[in-house]
């Protein structure tokens, strides 16, 4: 066997035994679902949101407003049509500091949240806060089933810090 063959021998059979999809595969596939999440928040688009949820009854979420929890896709679906709700016009979106990990079927990811728009009563709501997630890998695609939305409090006053500056 010539050198040229031995090579594409060596290359066939380290390809058997490395994984076809990596971790860092995994991570950019995560960080896609985030930017289209945020993208489908800024186009106020509902489906598009929830198709970043589990679309069942495990999702379950621990949001910056009351309840203390929501349990299921439908119930977090209300939360989010409520929420586009209070914007007439337009709400903007981004996210920042995001940082994810994947290892196996399971990843999270954190970051901050920034929200700006013009609501119903004429008045701006502009807050920040913190999100984390937790993925698992369904059918081929990362869903998150845990989600937890939080801002600073101030310990004197009590009172959240909804500009929550490091």
């Amino acid at each position: 066997m010539n050198l040229r063959n031995c090579l594409i021998a060596a290359a066939v059979v380290a390809g058997c035994f490395s994984p076809a999809w990596s971790q860092s595969d995994d991570v950019a596939a995560i960080n896609a679902s985030v930017q289209h999440m945020v993208a489908s928040v800024n186009a106020k688009d509902i489906d598009g949101i929830m198709s970043y949820y589990v679309p069942d009854n495990t999702l379950f979420v621990f949001d910056s407003t009351a309840p203390r929890q929501y349990v299921g896709a439908d119930a977090y679906r209300k939360d989010w049509q409520t929420f586009l709700s209070i914007f007439p016009k337009t709400v903007h979106m981004e996210m920042s500091d995001w940082k994810a990990e994947a290892d196996g079927n399971l990843a999270f990811g954190h970051g901050i949240v920034h929200t700006v728009g013009a609501m119903q009563d004429g008045t701006t709501m502009d807050m920040t806060v913190r999100i984390t997630d937790v993925f698992r890998k369904v059918n081929g695609k990362w869903l998150v089933i845990h989600e937890h939305v939080s801002w600073p409090v101030d310990m004197t006053t009590g009172k959240p810090d909804f500009d929550s500056k490091p």
